[in-house]
């Protein structure tokens, strides 16, 4: 991909696509196909397909001390290491420096980031799930937050564009809270992975386990610049064969491939450009990081894909005479509704069985039991919404040696065979969107460049606590029923953040007054901006969002082309 960072460029363009992640990439991707001079401006380095993925071959040998990282590189990266989120030698070069990026907590807030072409889409776990009608509907239903201003069937169309382009490996199962994607062929359960299934149709009516859905390519159809995944789970370093999803390896391409596009890296965004007579943005401002110029570039369409927290920062920021607390805000809800998924809770058992067996390979993905608790949204619990379970089964290595009081041949012999088969169970629930879990700007603290840092103040409620027990309860529970032993239960600490799903603050809705985004991911006073990132979201949903990202985005392009074609921003 070029990099045509180059003050001499030329600043008016048919569409700005504001950052370079999951979501930027398809919206460069599908504006571009649709013959729109499209910029794409990301805040951090270039980093091209394989050439930029400096660890991708390594082995833990290669390094020092096995790839834990040296206490002065630990430093910089504390708040996200206090998550548990282990952050090594082989993938440190993707995660910000938390020093030279800083943002406040009113409560702690685990925010992870990663700036650079391409964004998480290199760093992120892959799981792809379709929401389906239930979640849709959910708001409506129990009175939380706004009612969505579509429903599943208007995106149908556009999972299926993304899901064929993208790549996902599972296996239909025709659940109505789970509806199926259009797969490539699933990766197999291990054998304890399989007891547990055959244990869990065998004990429980309500709930089943199935194959991990995961954006890594598998089967004999053909994406071009990609190749299958080669099992080496080593995802997060960056895949040399694009055997997973991520911008670099394919969004990014086919948008650069129309001739369409011109990325510009090293380029922080801070502001929207709003023009009162029009009644419409007209471009962005932006701080070169290389030059340290101040720049500005023009279009007629703005789409924001930044990610949920830069993208409502970008907003808070772009103040006028019209909008003087953010554009877009006449509601007042923009920055509020923080939601992240909840986990960190569930059990772990070991398997007596298949003492002879072992695998191949390094799959990147395990078993997922989708949600079963209050569906269609009945209250059944005494709580709403729900959660689904996501785990894998392993055998132990060397490691289980490391504390043992032994020695000489027996050791050096047991340590040459596999240890005990492991199962782990971990739940992911969904968070209820809550006014008060909110981010605002922090003008008193600005970062390097001058600009407001961002200051959260976001929790979890009592319905995510009493969901967190019934999780909990329900894992223990299906591990014994399915003949495992030495079942343990565990709820660790979890904060919002940690989950990586982030969601919220610039929720979709039918009403201009409590909502930021119309049914199309417009701005409802500002419709040439457009907003797909996780900040569109009105709820959670207990699945990964990153696939309904993706498809919302998709769709919102298309319908931006369409209104370009039809000259609807025409003043600009």
């Amino acid at each position: 991909m070029a990099d045509n960072n180059s003050t001499e460029e030329k600043q008016n363009f048919d569409v700005i696509v504001i950052g370079t992640g999951v979501t930027g990439g398809w919206a460069a991707k599908e504006l571009c196909e649709n013959g729109l001079n499209t910029l794409v401006l990301e805040r951090g380095r270039m980093v091209e397909h394989i050439t930029d993925y400096p660890t991708m071959y390594d082995d833990p040998w290669d390094y020092e001390f096995k790839g834990e990282l040296k206490r002065e590189e630990a430093k910089k990266q504390l708040k996200q290491a206090r998550t548990g989120y282990t952050i090594k030698e082989p993938s440190k070069h993707w995660f910000v420096d938390d020093l030279k990026h800083p943002y406040n907590e009113t409560k702690r807030f685990d925010w992870i980031r990663g700036y650079h072409v391409g964004g998480k889409s290199l760093m992120w776990a892959r799981m792809s799930f379709r929401w389906s009608e239930m979640d849709f509907e959910a708001n409506l239903k129990d009175g939380h937050g706004v009612d969505w201003p579509i429903r599943y069937k208007d995106l149908v169309p556009w999972y299926e564009k993304v899901e064929k382009f993208v790549g996902i490996s599972g296996k239909a199962e025709g659940l109505s809270q789970l509806p199926d994607s259009i797969f490539t062929p699933p990766m197999e359960l291990n054998c304890v992975e399989k007891d547990f299934q055959d244990g869990v149709a065998q004990n429980f009516d309500d709930r089943m386990v199935i194959h991990g859905r995961s954006a890594n390519l598998t089967g004999d159809e053909l994406r071009e610049g990609r190749s299958n995944c080669q099992y080496r789970n080593r995802c997060i370093r960056g895949c040399p064969f694009g055997g997973y999803f991520s911008s670099n390896a394919s969004t990014l391409p086919a948008a650069e491939r129309t001739g369409n596009m011109t990325l510009r890296p090293n380029s922080i965004v801070h502001e929207i450009i709003y023009d009162e007579e029009q009644k419409l943005a007209i471009g962005v401002r932006v701080i070169d990081t290389i030059t340290h110029e101040n720049l500005e570039f023009y279009a007629k369409i703005i789409f924001c894909c930044a990610g949920t927290m830069p993208t409502t920062g970008i907003l808070l920021k772009s103040k006028s005479k019209r909008f003087p607390n953010g554009l877009g805000n006449d509601s007042g809800e923009l920055g509020h509704n923080i939601m992240d998924h909840h986990f960190k809770v569930g059990a772990t058992a070991i398997s007596e069985n298949h003492e002879e067996d072992y695998y191949k390979g390094r799959k990147p993905t395990g078993f997922f039991v989708p949600r079963f608790r209050n569906l269609d949204n009945k209250k059944e619990m005494n709580f709403v919404r729900g959660y689904g379970m996501q785990g894998g089964a392993s055998r132990t290595d060397w490691r289980r040696a490391v504390g043992e009081m032994s020695y000489g041949k027996e050791l050096k012999e047991a340590l040459l065979k596999p240890g005990e088969w492991e199962i782990g169970v971990n739940c992911f629930g969904e968070c209820l969107p809550y006014h008060e879990n909110k981010v605002t700007l922090n003008n008193e603290k600005l970062d390097e460049w001058g600009l407001p840092t961002l200051t959260f103040d976001v929790e979890y409620k009592e319905n995510e606590m009493l969901m967190r027990e019934d999780a909990e309860k329900q894992a223990v529970a299906m591990l014994e029923a399915a003949g495992f032993k030495n079942v343990k239960g565990y709820q660790e600490p979890c904060f919002p953040g940690n989950g990586i799903h982030e969601m919220g603050t610039a929720r979709m809705g039918r009403d201009p007054k409590t909502s930021v985004l119309n049914e199309n991911n417009q701005i409802h006073a500002v419709p040439n901006v457009y907003v797909t990132d996780g900040a569109c979201m009105a709820s959670s949903a207990s699945q990964n969002p990153s696939l309904t990202y993706m498809t919302l985005t998709a769709r919102a392009a298309n319908h931006a082309a369409k209104q370009f074609k039809e000259n609807k921003f025409k003043n600009i």
